[in-house]
């Protein structure tokens, strides 16, 4: 191999199959650049499709047939990554010094060689007269135009093609195209054409179909001597059994032989009976660095004439050759010998394993070859011949319409082997990739030829009214509909609030959306997208106005699209918009333009917890891991006493981490060398992997190698939701890949990708988007998806509802990113490549930045930290006790008119509220007095005082809330864009804004106390205000022991007695016996006696196979 250069790979013939090689090849090297190609031909045209040789006959036009026009070559010519030399015989070979030589005295240097030289036409040399004139071979250009030119000159006389298999039907309707000949006669020597590819029956429905068209075809006869006059040219034809029949133009069809001479004057081995150049598995002949693909080719002593192994050649070596050091090299199997075509207006196709009922399957699926086939004795072989073929054949006749089908399947009508059909071949493309992958078959096998039974149009998506939607809640479908069709909620805000469904941990949401959608349509009501009352335009709409006219901050988003220029927004817009400032720009999402728009888990970097604290999730890359980093991660666990599982994507998470610690714990997590795993994000979280090649016998890919890859690319990118992946490395599917939101399971050619699967609360199976990818084009087709995805998606829409409601669904979605119907795919990879430059560790950045290391307190002013859930040991781990029975029912907004007394009290720095005004959620600060906990704000120049606690739940995070305000009264009546105009001066009605819990998405106002949805509950609220004297913030506060003995935190502290779930194991632990992780003494023994089985039972047996496993 030449270093310090491009490899000089050369190729020798410029067919089909040469062709398709260099097409690869430049394809496959576009990025890596390795090598430059010289192809020789040997005729004097560009590469043309020789299958297509019939339609010459009609055009007469040798440029219709280039399989690339010459644009094309000379598109690839620059900086010599193609030249071609056309009419140029190569002679010679010389392995030694690595050239080859050509007739006109041209020396090529090579550091690969390619051979794909093809075949010749056979022609019978032992038959007399076969050199007389007017006989020809049916198979380049030149041999068609000496036909014509004859055909020409002999009108009104017999054509004679000898040949009844593909190419003689081929040349027969050439001959009948050219109406030259008064009548054209088809000699095979077989009882039916098509020996190769078709039954008996088949065969002879063929022959019936073309007589009818005017070809007489002649069966069981041959070629004996062919007659000529004195000037040799042919007068017809003599057969074996004496007969003779006149005729001026015979062309023989009778099959091809290999080209192998140049080889095999080279010392390159060559097959002793038929032909062909040796060649390995992996297409290489016996000298290094020279291969041979094509018909040329001898593979396990077969040479192949169709052009599909060719092709398969072609894939597989330049697969080797530009991408094995990504990817197992590839190997050259049994090709699929499948055919299909059209001959003299008959649709023919043969498929799979077709003659496995005459000669028995040449392999079985690896289930069905397992199946134990009876014995059959001697004797009876002798007497009554070998046992029949594990094989049973369906077949459909239709004399009326001239259609035949048989297909072949295993006795047990699993699997489907092959078959043929004549007449009809419209399931041929279905039926292929059934016999290629080998699936079982989920339907009777008469389906496939006469289709399914029509049964009833339930749609099984369609939900009974009983089918319970939230379980949090226990909210009904009926519920939903009923909430929307009584005119009570008009949005699916409203029905959150009225029916309470989406308010626990919000997965049913798509599910409500989807039946609210539905509602409403049938109604005959408007449906819209919008984000919410703020905006009048969906997620995509807002993320397009956004990109062109880069805006940066709330306020600009407002002035430019909002209904209320001058509204903080809502919990539902806010996170929308802060995730489409992150998916375009990628700042720190605790800046302080955008740390007011995070929602509860982006603003501390972390997944909030039912006690007030977080878990924290190192990266762990493909779920690989060095024992070092273990290491690192056992000490801050057990230094924290944080609770550790490992997680469904392959990383260990950490639960239990208070906010104060989080900085320690992360800065000793980054020094051991990892960083943020992003589970708190709207992002990629992880890309699972198995262990492919890395180590597995079974594995075809480098499963760990492409998901580093992966997922290293894609860490940090927010997105409209939550992005997984996974890779397989192998059709045996461990890492689960096609049910994630993009996955890729290893083949023997790169890598199909599967899009748009996700499991939770509506799993759905992946979708396949493309097959065979190589490894180095996986990379650019995931950057268009998920840019075309984070581009287009409503907001909080996972991968699997965006294509289901992609107008298209995805055959769009191909048409858009495979075959880049909107010339975007430059632009989507370009601005992935942006965000994917952009990265940053979120943890580290954190921690360099004081200003976002000081929000990381308990309390805005005192050191002292509270714990408000009790906790207990389970399972040798601590954990907090479940969530309250009851919500505190309390009537807390009702406090301030009970208080004994109340007085002004100083809380904090007023400073520390410095730049609330223009913060798109103000600032916030947690105040302990007493035991108490306080949330005080100050939003839009206003300061607000609460209690901490939300009663929901008797969680203390409501400082941590989102702050949300109706639109002003003026331009709430105009939904449309452009209410987001100036206002009259003095029209607008200023709104109380509200909180809204992180937990659960309880909304209180902050002027009077009131849950706005959930009329049970309430929160104190207190008179606060800024005083310039001091220069502190001050609250009307009743005395600090009042004030405990209602809000304290002892006093709502959640505690085991309290909790609703202790006790739901007792009834399953006292039926199993269950007392906690067994262990085993080394030598010890199972307790015969408790068997159950009776004498001689057996719970399972093993049978044999891959270690002898046992077979359930």
């Amino acid at each position: 191999m030449t270093t310090g250069k491009r490899t000089k790979l050369v190729v020798v013939g410029l067919g089909m199959v040469g062709i398709a090689f260099i097409e690869k090849l430049l394809k496959l090297d576009v990025r890596a650049r390795e090598y430059d190609v010289v192809v020789i031909g040997e005729e004097p045209h560009l590469a043309y499709n020789r299958v297509g040789l019939t339609s010459f006959f009609s055009h007469r036009k040798v440029e219709n047939l280039y399989l690339n026009p010459r644009e094309w070559y000379a598109l690839h010519s620059p900086e010599n990554k193609l030249s071609y030399h056309l009419n140029t015989l190569v002679t010679g070979i010389d392995p030694t010094s690595k050239t080859v030589s050509c007739a006109n005295g041209d020396v090529v240097l090579y550091d690969i060689l390619v051979l794909a030289t093809g075949s010749d036409a056979i022609l019978p040399t032992h038959t007399p007269g076969h050199g007389a004139n007017g006989v020809f071979v049916y198979r380049t250009i030149e041999d068609l135009e000496k036909l014509i030119a004859f055909g020409e000159e002999h009108k009104g006389t017999v054509g004679v093609v000898v040949g009844g298999g593909l190419l003689g039907l081929e040349a027969a309707n050439a001959m009948m195209d050219l109406k030259c000949y008064e009548r054209v006669k088809l000699i095979e020597r077989n009882r039916w054409v098509l020996s190769r590819q078709l039954d008996a029956e088949a065969g002879g429905l063929v022959v019936e179909k073309v007589t009818s068209l005017g070809l007489e075809v002649l069966l069981s006869r041959r070629v004996g001597k062919i007659k000529t006059d004195e000037d040799n040219n042919v007068t017809g034809v003599v057969f074996e059994d004496g007969e003779e029949m006149d005729c001026s133009t015979i062309c023989f069809a009778i099959g091809v032989r290999p080209r192998d001479s140049l080889a095999k004057n080279a010392g390159i081995k060559c097959a002793d009976q038929g032909g062909g150049i040796v060649v390995n598995n992996d297409l290489s002949t016996n000298i290094p660095d020279i291969y041979a693909i094509g018909e040329c080719a001898s593979w396990k002593s077969q040479t192949f004439g169709l052009i599909a192994p060719g092709i398969e050649m072609a894939d597989v070596l330049s697969f080797n050759l530009t991408q094995a050091k990504l990817h197992q090299p590839r190997v050259f199997k049994r090709p699929d010998l499948s055919t299909k075509l059209k001959l003299l207006g008959v649709d023919v196709a043969s498929f799979g394993d077709f003659f496995a009922d005459r000669d028995g399957p040449s392999s079985l699926p690896a289930k069905a070859a397992r199946k134990k086939t009876e014995d059959q004795s001697i004797v009876k072989t002798v007497t009554s011949g070998p046992p029949p073929p594990p094989v049973k054949a369906l077949v459909y006749k239709d004399p009326f319409a001239q259609v035949y089908k048989k297909y072949l399947f295993t006795t047990d009508g699993k699997y489907l082997l092959g078959g043929m059909m004549i007449g009809d071949t419209g399931d041929y493309i279905k039926l292929v990739p059934m016999v290629k992958n080998q699936k079982e078959l989920d339907i009777p096998p008469a389906q496939l030829i006469l289709g399914a039974k029509k049964e009833g149009g339930d749609d099984a998506d369609d939900l009974d009214d009983d089918t319970q939607i939230c379980s949090c809640h226990n909210v009904s479908k009926r519920a939903v509909v009923n909430s929307v069709k009584d005119g009570t909620c008009k949005t699916v805000g409203d029905v959150k609030a009225c029916t309470k469904a989406g308010t626990g941990c919000g997965g049913c949401m798509p599910l409500v959306t989807s039946i609210f959608n539905r509602t409403m349509a049938d109604m005959g009501a408007e449906i819209t997208n919008y984000l919410c009352a703020h905006f009048s335009y969906s997620r995509a709409d807002l993320y397009n106005i956004v990109m062109v006219k880069r805006l940066k901050t709330l306020h600009d988003v407002m002035r430019e699209a909002g209904n209320d220029k001058n509204s903080e927004g809502c919990e539902a817009c806010k996170p929308a918009v802060a995730s489409i400032f992150a998916s375009l720009w990628n700042k720190h999402v605790m800046d302080k333009t955008t740390h007011g728009l995070q929602d509860t888990n982006d603003r501390f970097l972390g997944n909030i917890q039912r006690n007030g604290t977080f878990s924290v999730i190192p990266r762990v890359s493909a779920g690989e891991i060095t024992p070092d980093k273990l290491i690192v991660i056992g000490e801050v666990a057990k230094k924290y006493n944080l609770y550790t599982k490992i997680t469904g994507g392959q990383r260990i998470d950490m639960f239990g981490a208070k906010k104060q610690d989080l900085l320690d714990i992360w800065t000793r997590l980054i020094e051991g060398g990892m960083e943020s795993g992003h589970a708190y994000a709207k992002s990629l979280r992880t890309v699972k992997s198995c262990v492919g090649t890395t180590w597995c016998r079974f594995g075809v890919g480098d499963s760990v190698g492409m998901a580093v890859r992966v997922e290293e690319r894609y860490k940090s990118i927010r997105s409209p939701h939550k992005i997984k992946g996974g890779v397989s490395g192998c059709v045996r599917e461990c890492a689960e890949a096609q049910n994630k939101d993009f996955g890729l399971i290893a083949t023997e050619k790169g890598f199909n990708i599967f899009v748009a699967g996700n499991g939770g609360a509506k799993p759905k199976h992946a979708d396949l988007l493309v097959k065979d990818v190589p490894p180095s084009e996986v990379i650019p087709i995931l950057d268009r998806y998920l840019m075309f995805y984070i581009r287009t998606a409503d907001k909080l829409q996972r991968t699997a509802r965006w294509i289901e409601n992609l107008p298209g669904g995805l055959k769009y979605l191909k048409e858009v990113i495979l075959e880049d119907k909107l010339g975007i795919c430059a632009s989507l990879e370009a601005q992935m490549q942006e965000l994917v430059d952009s990265f940053f560790d979120e943890w580290a950045e954190a921690i360099k930045n004081p200003a976002i290391a000081a929000k990381f307190k308990q309390f805005a002013n005192t050191s002292d930290t509270v714990d408000s859930v009790e906790s207990e040991k389970d399972r040798g781990q601590t954990r907090p006790v479940f969530w309250p029975k009851d919500a505190a029912f309390e009537d807390f907004k009702g406090l301030k008119d009970r208080w004994s007394t109340t007085t002004w009290q100083p809380v904090i720095e007023a400073n520390y509220f410095a730049g609330a005004d223009t913060t798109p959620n103000g600032i916030s600060a947690t105040i302990k007095r007493g035991d108490t906990q306080l949330a005080v704000w100050r939003v839009a120049g206003t300061y607000y005082a609460t209690q901490q606690m939300c009663p929901h739940k008797r969680t203390f995070a409501l400082s941590d809330g989102l702050i949300g305000r109706d639109i002003c009264s003026s331009s709430s009546s105009s939904p449309s864009p452009t209410a987001a105009q100036d206002p009259a001066p003095g029209t607008q009605e200023k709104k109380t804004p509200w909180v809204s819990c992180p937990f659960h998405k309880r909304n209180f106002d902050l002027a009077d106390g009131t849950c706005r949805n959930d009329a049970a509950l309430s929160i104190a609220t207190f008179a606060v205000e800024e005083r310039a004297d001091d220069g502190m913030v001050y609250v009307k506060l009743p005395p600090v022991e009042e004030l405990d003995e209602a809000l304290g935190t002892d006093r709502w502290r959640v505690r085991k007695e309290d909790t609703a779930g202790q006790g739901q194991f007792e009834e399953l632990d006292r039926k199993i016996g269950f007392r906690g992780r067994r262990g085993r003494k080394v030598g010890a023994q199972a307790d015969r006696g408790s068997s159950v089985r009776r004498p001689g039972e057996s719970l399972l047996v093993v049978v044999g196979g891959c270690g002898g496993a046992p077979e359930w």
